[in-house]
């Protein structure tokens, strides 16, 4: 498996907006993909390269996504109920990943691959995880951190069936966020523009 390089891409999806800002920048699947790279040639526009390198941070982020869900299941840490939660959000991120590789590699560029389990367990500090409570307040810090950084890349897209495409991550990243922080019995902010 290729390491990503680190200083190329964040290290969590926090960073996102700053990582893919410097470079100028409920439901999608393969057919949104395979549907937009049917009609469009991103490799062929100038400014196609800046898509293709946001869509190449997108995807490590969902390869983060990924990985923390997959560590956290196995941790033993969770309940049933709150696993089978766990696993229905990593099947969403894994279909968000397998969109944007396909974008990525349909516009002549590579996907970015994912990092290791080690390097994920210790970006996101998963050794600290000591009880069920601490997995539902990592994962709704990442899915608010997702659905931000997404609805902060919408207006950088030069195409506009990316941002498209942005526009609907947010909303399953914003689903997740809700659903979690729900479970944990937080308030919805009063205040309008929870993401972003």
């Amino acid at each position: 498996m290729t390491q990503v390089p680190r200083q190329r891409f964040p290290k969590t999806r926090r960073a996102f907006l700053g990582a893919v800002g410097q470079t100028a920048v409920i439901g999608l699947t393969m057919g949104s993909a395979a549907a937009y790279s049917a009609t469009h040639k991103t490799s062929a526009r100038s400014d196609g390269s800046k898509d293709v390198g946001i869509l190449n941070v997108a995807l490590a982020l969902e390869h983060e996504g990924i990985a923390a869900y997959r560590l956290a299941g196995a941790s033993g840490l969770l309940k049933p109920a709150t696993l089978g939660v766990a696993k229905v959000f990593m099947g969403h991120h894994e279909q968000h990943r397998d969109s944007l590789a396909s974008l990525v590699s349909k516009a002549g560029g590579k996907p970015v691959a994912p990092q290791s389990d080690t390097q994920y367990a210790q970006a996101l500090n998963l050794a600290a995880l000591k009880t069920e409570g601490d997995v539902l307040v990592l994962a709704t810090r990442l899915e608010r951190g997702a659905a931000s950084a997404y609805v902060g890349q919408v207006a950088a897209l030069h195409d506009f069936k990316l941002a498209q495409l942005f526009s609907g991550l947010a909303s399953d990243e914003a689903a997740h966020w809700a659903t979690l922080n729900n479970a944990q019995g937080l308030p919805i902010s009063a205040k309008a523009y929870l993401f972003g």
